[in-house]
């Protein structure tokens, strides 16, 4: 989920990563500010020039080597609130490179410039960066705008106003970051709410209609106790374990489907015609056409709990009925059917998902489902993308 900076709130591992990261990268700029300004004219000393710029690189130096302590935040114990802590520093270390680079007019304080600008960008709300590329343009530009005593030659004159440019192009690379890692974070966290609502969803179907139906027909096997009918009684606890079984299997299917390890879509109907056929003795063929391929594992759960509504319902209400189950795998769409002819017997009512539940998941994924009956029985028939 994004935090109050606009950053998605990472795993512990992700953020021991970054911050590992982040404090080698400002590792990298302290060692290359130091060997830069070990090289560069008039170098360390500790007279004149040299010693501004002695003083200097260590002030930079240690700005950095806090800043680098503060990354490291997420993997040390305790939480501190290191926004503006680390928005003081950036800013001491714009100062403190703005005066190194009038004193020794070197290459590695500009690329420290450009670092701390470019952080301040990705690190830092608006709010706060941009008083921090105001602090450095009004550093740089005051040669440009003829604030420094002279004499300010046309040669650094010119330098520092293509400097200015430069750290506000890098600002606005740099916030472009920024506001694309927002998006991205803001994109995933909507993913995950939908993955929960999903798994709210699948978790809902399973126990809010199989524990319901077990209540009714523990409540009625306890009434019928009452009345010293022990037989019907007993019906009715078989039929609340049979409702058990059933809803323990498709918390099972929902798992393996929720984890992306379910078996194919043909098999699992294979797997459901045959506790069709163990259970009622009838027959129940699947027939598949079409390039087989594996959907997206919401659109193969969504079809198996219809065939699997669809077959309890032949074995409920049409006692004695064969079932057939086909699969298409179209281009752009997977059809299922599931059709049987009457019962031999009136059949009763039972518990299950009903049209209404399979529908929702038809139209859930942007497909459709029709049922209704036949000159030769009944149908059921979803469509959906794929």
């Amino acid at each position: 989920m994004p935090s109050r900076d606009g950053h998605a709130e990472a795993g512990p591992e992700s953020r021991r990563r970054n911050a590992i990261a982040g404090a080698c990268l400002r590792l990298a700029v302290i060692a290359l500010l130091v060997g830069g300004q070990a090289t560069s004219p008039p170098g360390f000393g500790l007279t004149g020039d040299r010693l501004a710029v002695t003083a200097l690189t260590a002030a930079i130096a240690v700005t950095l080597t806090l800043m680098v302590v503060i990354r490291l935040r997420p993997i040390l114990p305790g939480r501190w609130n290191d926004g503006p802590a680390e928005a003081v520093l950036i800013g001491l270390t714009l100062v403190a490179t703005i005066a190194l680079d009038m004193v020794s007019d070197s290459g590695p304080a500009v690329a420290v410039l450009m670092f701390s600008v470019g952080a301040a960008a990705v690190r830092h709300p608006l709010s706060r960066s941009l008083p921090l590329l105001l602090l450095a343009l009004a550093g740089l530009g005051s040669s440009v705008t003829g604030l420094l005593p002279p004499p300010i030659t046309p040669e650094a004159h010119q330098r520092d106003l293509s400097l200015c440019v430069s750290i506000c192009v890098v600002f606005a690379v740099a916030y472009a970051i920024r506001q694309r890692r927002a998006a991205t974070a803001a994109q995933a966290g909507e993913a995950v709410l939908a993955e929960r609502t999903r798994i709210a969803r699948e978790i809902h179907d399973i126990l809010a209609h199989s524990l319901s139906a077990q209540i009714v027909h523990l409540e009625g096997a306890r009434l019928l106790l009452r009345a010293d009918r022990s037989q019907e009684a007993l019906d009715r606890v078989e039929r609340a374990r049979e409702l058990a079984k059933q809803g323990l299997e498709e918390a099972r299917r929902a798992v393996a489907a929720l984890r992306d390890d379910a078996q194919p879509l043909p098999a699992a109907l294979d797997a459901l015609a045959e506790d069709f056929r163990d259970a009622t003795g009838e027959e129940c063929a699947v027939v598949v056409s079409g390039v087989e391929r594996r959907l997206p594992p919401e659109t193969e759960l969504a079809m198996i709990r219809t065939a699997q509504e669809a077959v309890t319902n032949v074995r409920r209400h049409a006692p004695g009925s064969p079932a057939t189950v086909r699969l298409n795998f179209g281009d752009r769409e997977c059809e299922l059917e599931v059709v049987n002819p009457p019962g031999d017997a009136p059949g009763t009512p039972g518990g299950g998902y009903g049209l209404v539940g399979m529908r929702e998941r038809a139209e859930l994924l942007g497909g459709t489902l029709e049922a209704g009956e036949t000159e030769d029985g009944f149908l059921v028939r979803l469509r959906v993308p794929a």
